[in-house]
């Protein structure tokens, strides 16, 4: 009788689920369910291979272009982290950690993790399109900013196993020896990317520095930083070692000249319109003997020429010569 009873329970809960899925209440419930609340991006920098908000818990605003609007249908503003002097120092700390095991890797495989982020940007194009047209660009215009980016990256993955070659150098010496110099990576280098263009300007600048085998920490466009956190994805998911490549978000007039003042900072390459940031970028540079490039930001037309946006002299501008005597016979 109790095996009975066992048998009957058992069947009854093997038909249960059959009976429930076509229970016509229960269908209901689920069609008349309340609609989504979309998630929304929360933006944050990119410091040591992690998505980061600023230590100081500030944000700045960055609203989108034209008609924008959010999933709510209203105007489209968003929270960007305002980094600050110790996010400066943070990024700067894992940039030199970072330094070491970046420099030792063979060319070719720097190579190969550069094409790999071609790779990652290419199936992430129409993410990056659609953020730089938000940002205000002509859907047109953004497109070919992308495109020319993911080149980029494809031109400095070829050219990591070849400047080398190029740069270095057999010398003639009088005497006993036979002399030659090469070059080899400085450390870590500061970039204060131009405004515009936000993506192809922080791409162009940001790539020829880890190519030669230095370590980078980026201040992007506080114009349109958006488009330099997406990019950030991109290079988090490109098996780029953390702390290479740093990208922070804020104002250049409040972070460019602590970058140029710390002393693990080997090298800067700032891009700044307002002159008085420039000459201020230069002094704070020289306290420490850095090496500094300010640069007059070009236009648009100027970075999509490859003559001019690229190549071995922007590899050459962040690398030191080394020079090697060696006598004869030894």
């Amino acid at each position: 009788m109790v095996e009975k009873k066992r048998t009957e329970t058992a069947t009854a809960a093997a038909e249960a689920p059959a009976r429930s899925s076509g229970d016509a209440p229960l269908t209901k419930a689920w069609t008349t369910q309340k609609a989504r609340v979309s998630v929304a991006k929360a933006y944050k920098m990119f410091v040591g291979g992690a998505f980061v908000r600023s230590e100081s818990g500030r944000y700045f605003q960055v609203q989108g272009a034209g008609d924008a609007r959010d999933a709510d249908g209203d105007p489209e503003i968003v929270n960007v982290p305002r980094g600050s002097r110790k996010d400066v120092r943070d990024a700067v700390l894992v940039a030199k950690n970072a330094l070491g095991g970046w420099e030792k890797r063979t060319a070719f495989n720097r190579g190969q993790i550069l094409y790999r982020l071609a790779e990652v940007m290419e199936s992430r194009r129409p993410e990056l399109v659609q953020s730089l047209v938000r940002s205000g660009l002509a859907e047109a215009a953004a497109a070919a900013e992308v495109e020319a980016s993911i080149d980029r990256a494809v031109f400095y993955a070829g050219f990591s196993d070849k400047y080398f070659a190029l740069l270095a150098s057999s010398n003639p010496v009088a005497g006993p020896h036979f002399n030659f110099s090469v070059p080899e990576p400085m450390g870590v280098v500061g970039v204060v990317a131009p405004e515009r263009p936000s993506l192809l300007g922080l791409v162009s600048t940001v790539l020829p520095v880890v190519t030669g085998g230095n370590t980078c920490v980026a201040l992007a466009s506080a114009a349109d930083p958006r488009t330099a956190i997406v990019w950030s994805e991109c290079v988090a998911t490109s098996d780029m070692p953390g702390g290479v490549v740093n990208v922070l978000t804020g104002h250049a007039k409040e972070l460019s000249p602590h970058l140029a003042k710390h002393r693990e900072v080997i090298g800067v390459d700032a891009w700044i319109v307002d002159a008085d940031l420039r000459r201020s970028v230069e002094s704070e540079g020289a306290d420490n003997v850095k090496r500094v490039k300010t640069h007059v930001p070009m236009d648009a037309e100027a970075w999509l020429d490859d003559r001019r946006g690229q190549g071995l002299g922007w590899i050459e501008r962040f690398l030191e010569t080394k020079t090697v005597w060696h006598p004869v016979g030894v």
